[in-house]
């Protein structure tokens, strides 16, 4: 399982000309899944990503999470980030799990995150043609992989 995490001071998903989901301060977190990503991670997933002290405290330093600031998630499925182009200039997404084994674990992933936050997070529509829009607040983004 992959993640980009971007602490943003907006984000937001638009899907057909309709607004989908928006969150003020908080994490939009971009999600690929793997064929073989498992209940383990998305364990390690969401308790990385809510405990990573990337917000400011009041000394303005990076030591809150998005749980100590009672911030938001907006969490976008994207399979994209197993985009694999070592060979040639078209991206591979052979490492991508299919749609059938990628949504249900999408889904446990919401459900995780929620559980965690002790409130709804926000989403987009799996499969779906989003169009994201973001402010990064600092810029501040990180890449996590539950192997690393």
């Amino acid at each position: 399982m992959r993640a980009i995490i971007q602490r943003v001071s907006k984000a937001e998903v638009v899907i057909d000309g309709l607004l989908k989901s928006s969150i003020k301060q908080g994490l939009l977190i971009f999600l690929g899944i793997k064929e073989d990503d498992s209940e383990i991670d998305i364990q390690k997933l969401v308790s990385k990503v809510i405990n990573m002290r990337i917000f400011a405290d009041q000394d303005d330093k990076m030591n809150q999470s998005v749980l100590d600031c009672k911030g938001e998630i907006l969490l976008i499925s994207q399979f994209t980030l197993y985009g694999n182009v070592k060979k040639g200039n078209r991206p591979s997404f052979i490492e991508a799990a299919k749609p059938e084994i990628a949504k249900p674990v999408y889904e446990k992933c919401i459900a995780s995150f929620e559980n965690a936050m002790g409130k709804s997070i926000s989403t987009g529509t799996f499969g779906a043609d989003m169009q994201v829009t973001l402010t990064n607040d600092g810029p501040v983004t990180i890449w996590y992989d539950t192997l690393d």
